[in-house]
């Protein structure tokens, strides 16, 4: 059992920190911008509840954190009630943020010199897969660290990999986001194309998914995408956030990225159109409108 703290308890950071506690059978200390989140949360899971994050992560082995981007990120760490003020020596502080590979690489040079080491490790699956438990998870750090964090990380996951020095996870979990972009819009597309040809889609996807075609968008968001329902997954939103630390990191790498650049837009049309908390799966009623 390790003594662990997690900060951040939105849709993905909840069962989470549930997993650490109930699957993994540590000790857990928590802290939510919203206090009754965690409040909530310690009565359904038990463990404990901090004020602040460096309350939180005072005298912990790991400390996660699970928030909404950058700028949240610097609060919880480096920010005047940050985790980092009380950090131990030789702990390891796990992000699990889909926020840039800069920001990643910054909060480890602070980690470094203060005796800590800091691992980024965006996660993929969405809120169905923390709630599961089965996240795949993209690590960005040094081999020591992953080493000891691994095992505490199982709690949550089903895949975890270590992708290369501090920022590697989050530059794979960009990957992650371009390719999922580019396949939700060629899906919507093709079920777009297959109602205007009068055919039935049920028919349709149960014979191209066992093909070349097939993918995990069209397995779990065909039925709903069809009936016309996008409650069931990651918000429009957050992928927008993503896409355009996608974007950032190209124009710094000479990456081009044209596709997911107008996938990009398309879902700012979804925006438009009051779908900001629809799933990314809603590209498709941009074409139905």
């Amino acid at each position: 059992m390790a003594s662990v703290a997690f900060l951040g308890l939105g849709v993905m950071g909840y069962p989470m920190a549930g997993h650490l506690k109930n699957k993994g059978g540590h000790d857990v200390t928590v802290y939510n911008r919203t206090r009754a989140k965690a409040e909530q949360w310690v009565t359904k899971h038990g463990g404990s509840l901090a004020a602040t994050p460096a309350q939180a992560a005072e005298g912990k082995d790991f400390v996660f954190s699970c928030v909404g981007n950058d700028d949240d990120l610097r609060s919880v760490t480096t920010g005047p009630e940050g985790a980092f003020k009380a950090m131990k020596k030789g702990s390891v502080f796990i992000d699990n943020t889909t926020a840039s590979a800069e920001v990643a690489r910054e909060l480890a040079e602070a980690a470094r010199s203060s005796g800590f080491s800091f691992l980024d490790a965006p996660v993929s699956g969405g809120q169905a897969g923390a709630e599961n438990g089965v996240l795949t998870v993209m690590v960005g750090g040094d081999q020591a660290a992953f080493d000891s964090a691994r095992p505490i990380i199982d709690a949550y996951a089903r895949m975890v990999g270590l992708m290369g020095p501090v920022g590697a996870g989050q530059l794979t979990k960009m990957i992650n986001q371009i390719t999922i972009a580019g396949l939700v819009q060629g899906l919507a597309e093709g079920i777009h194309f297959g109602k205007k040809a009068g055919l039935d889609i049920e028919k349709v996807i149960e014979v191209i998914s066992k093909g070349a075609a097939g993918s995990w968008q069209m397995e779990n968001r065909h039925k709903t995408m069809n009936a016309g329902k996008y409650d069931f997954g990651f918000a429009v939103d957050w992928m927008r956030k993503d896409l355009g630390i996608c974007l950032a990191e190209a124009d710094r790498n000479g990456a081009s990225l044209p596709v997911t650049a107008l996938v990009d837009q398309f879902y700012k049309d979804v925006q438009a159109m009051g779908g900001k908390r629809w799933d990314t799966s809603s590209l498709l009623a941009r074409l139905e409108k």
